[in-house]
């Protein structure tokens, strides 16, 4: 996996945190719930990367 992707996973993640916040602060449920999720993809996505280069994965 490349940099790019690595990036592209944490760039997911934190736009997720960000919509989250922002349907928080707007009580907007539709933004809570989307936020949530994008944040939950980006980190399950990093955490299998993560998985992948401890058995060597990139090689």
């Amino acid at each position: 996996m490349g940099a790019e992707e690595k990036f592209d996973n944490k760039a997911e993640e934190l736009k997720g945190r960000a919509k989250r916040a922002v349907g928080d602060a707007t009580d907007n449920e539709q933004w809570q719930a989307e936020g949530r999720a994008e944040q939950a993809k980006g980190s399950l996505k990093q955490a299998a990367e993560k998985v992948k280069d401890a058995f060597g994965g990139n090689r």
